[in-house]
């Protein structure tokens, strides 16, 4: 009895120091410093999950981005303005930037805070259509935004004009003209200044309720991505999905034309499905995946069909068209540079066609070994032959048959082959 009474003590206490500790913690804070994405998107809005469900007091989102996607913007600014607890967007650190859907985010918080030396703004809206010269498509887009980031302005107090002027004209803004213009609340160098600043504020929820926030001495939770974020986030990088890419199917390509490798190949499969995890990531422009199957499928064709290089010169083309539109995101961060695309791609190219001039050459060459390569070989009969007998052929016994009639000891070339008999003639002196 007395050491159930003492297990019972000592987890009634560890409790109540957890719930202690949770009490004072009560400041969350999560960060990103990449493009938005939906892996950024998932650790975002999970973080502002976590904020809800242990009733913090703030939840301070510190951003350093050049934007993203739109879809996972959006669903970003929903978690923000739909959290029971008040959310800060913090453009951090100093020559840091809240750019495009980033400006977005910002404009959408409770309390919108720069460092020093950050700028914001932008955010003229880029997509696929609206770059293919689709006029009408592309007022579209751009009006949904405008309408948009009026009303985040609108619903949280903010400069409308400034905000406006930042999606139609894609001006960018410096902390002091967003402080002064009444873009944001205020400037902060670190978050400790603005748990300082922002305590005894009252705040507009977007719901228009009045809200005061008391975050005096209050300890910052820090929510971490998980490791499984963290490792998407890395792989999302669209130069490493490329090669991710280029080296499966390089691969895959190998084990093809020389069966039986298996390391190429379990590699080249392990290859494809990270950068088939990265391409769910970013925005994939199938034509350019296209090009770039048809580029290998052309190779192949090349080695079975022997098309005299032809076909080899246009998988070369496909392969580096298909490489510089494989990637087709809004903001450059979220691209393959032409600097890193073109050598790349034709780097790989010449991989590619050197594995296939080799696989052509082995085609050409004469098998000089196995059962195929005793045809052409010379021996001698190891018996009379009248139609079938014996020969000496390679150091081995055959059985043989020949339309000459053959003494033996006399010399032999082997000119056919069925099953296990060779068909033999005789060689005159």
């Amino acid at each position: 009895m007395k050491n159930k009474g003492i297990v019972f003590f000592l987890i009634t206490f560890f409790l109540i120091l957890l719930t202690i500790n949770v009490s004072n913690a009560s400041v969350v804070e999560i960060k990103i410093n990449s493009p938005i994405h939906s892996v950024t998107e998932e650790y975002v809005v999970k973080g502002i999950e976590y904020g809800n469900k242990i009733n913090a007091d703030l939840i301070i989102f510190k951003i350093d981005t050049p934007g993203g996607l739109d879809t996972s913007m959006r669903k970003i600014i929903k978690s923000i303005i739909n959290s029971k607890v008040p959310v800060s967007v913090f453009v951090y650190p100093s020559g840091g930037r809240a750019a495009s859907a980033g400006f977005f985010i910002l404009l959408a918080s409770d309390i919108a805070v720069m460092a020093k030396g950050t700028n914001t703004g932008a955010a003229h809206p880029v997509s696929l259509l609206s770059k293919n010269n689709d006029k009408t498509m592309g007022e579209k887009v751009l009006n949904d935004a405008v309408a948009y980031i009026k009303n985040l302005a609108e619903k949280r107090g903010r400069n409308i004009k400034m905000a406006i002027e930042a999606v139609k004209d894609s001006k960018s803004y410096t902390d002091r003209e967003a402080l002064v213009g009444g873009l944001i609340n205020f400037i902060a160098d670190n978050s400790k200044e603005l748990i300082k600043k922002a305590n005894g504020q009252k705040i507009k929820r977007f719901n228009g309720k009045l809200e005061r926030i008391d975050i005096k001495d209050k300890k910052i939770i820090f929510y971490d991505m998980s490791w499984r974020q963290k490792f998407l986030n890395v792989i999302a990088n669209p130069s490493l999905a490329y090669l991710l890419l280029m080296l499966g199917l390089l691969g895959l390509y190998f084990e093809f034309n020389h069966p039986g490798g298996i390391v190429p190949g379990v590699l080249g499969a392990i290859f494809l499905l990270l950068a088939a995890m990265s391409f769910q990531i970013l925005p994939v422009n199938y034509s350019g995946l296209f090009l770039i199957i048809l580029s290998i499928v052309l190779f192949i064709a090349e080695i079975k069909v022997q098309g005299f290089g032809i076909l080899g010169i246009f998988g070369v083309i496909s392969l580096v068209l298909g490489s510089i539109i494989l990637i087709d995101a809004p903001i450059k961060e979220m691209r393959m540079p032409l600097s890193f695309v073109i050598p790349t791609s034709l780097f790989l190219a010449a991989i590619f066609v050197i594995i296939l001039i080799l696989v052509v050459r082995t085609y050409k060459t004469r098998i000089k070994t196995g059962e195929e390569g005793i045809i052409g070989e010379i021996g001698e009969a190891a018996s009379s032959i009248k139609k079938e007998g014996k020969v000496f052929v390679h150091g081995e016994w055959w059985n043989a048959k020949s339309e000459d009639t053959i003494k033996k000891g006399e010399k032999i070339k082997v000119i056919g082959k069925e099953g296990m008999t060779l068909i033999v003639k005789k060689i005159e002196n």
